[in-house]
């Protein structure tokens, strides 16, 4: 089962999935063609989600999912290591 905590919204979980299941390097505007929310908002989940280790910047606007991003869509993360 996966960590919640309560920053995360249910956009978070798409956008790692959808980089995890892809395995890609990808900018805010192609993930969210790919899971139906707006560039503007995945654009500002991105941000959390870099600040929690769970996605990287790449640079120039382009994002990855980390290890511990894979851990959180595995369940083997602790919801202690996500506050």
């Amino acid at each position: 089962m996966r960590p919640r905590v309560d920053w995360m919204t249910r956009a978070d979980d798409y956008i790692l999935e959808f980089l995890a299941n892809h395995d890609i390097i990808a900018s805010p505007r192609v993930i969210s063609a790919n899971i139906d929310y707006s560039h503007q908002y995945v654009n500002e989940r991105m941000k959390p989600l870099r600040e929690n280790s769970l996605v990287e910047n790449t640079g120039d606007g382009l994002y990855k999912i980390t290890q511990k991003g894979r851990d959180y869509l595995t369940g083997e993360l602790d919801a202690d290591d996500l506050e």
